[in-house]
């Protein structure tokens, strides 16, 4: 799993969806099956109806099989709507989880992300 990341009162960082720039995203927090509908839900209210978008998962620190779930389907939807979504800075857990499913393709990682 990659690194934990704690609130000072030792709950787990909830995970989040932000716009950085028109088109750019980034992922963060502990992203899990908890907070997996949520975030899929944010993830489409913010990109869904984009034409292209790039989301930056280098701020996600805990990431179980929900987290490759929910790229999975935000993959799935973007391409079933000819839409481009990439991602940048796949997380290790992530990338693995992918790797072992045969789904790694799935996710497109953009070049030096």
């Amino acid at each position: 799993m990659a690194r934990q990341s704690r609130h000072p009162e030792g709950t787990a960082t909830p995970g989040r969806v932000a716009a950085v720039a028109p088109g750019r995203f980034e992922l963060s927090g502990d992203i899990s099956f908890d907070d997996a509908a949520r975030l899929l839900a944010e993830g489409d209210a913010a990109f869904g109806a984009l034409k292209e978008a790039e989301l930056d998962l280098a701020g996600v620190a805990r990431v179980d099989s929900a987290g490759l779930a929910l790229l999975l389907e935000w993959s799935l939807a973007a391409r079933s709507a000819g839409q481009s979504l990439r991602y940048r800075n796949i997380p290790s857990a992530i990338a693995s989880l992918a790797g072992i499913s045969d789904v790694a393709e799935l996710l497109a990682p953009i070049p030096g992300g």
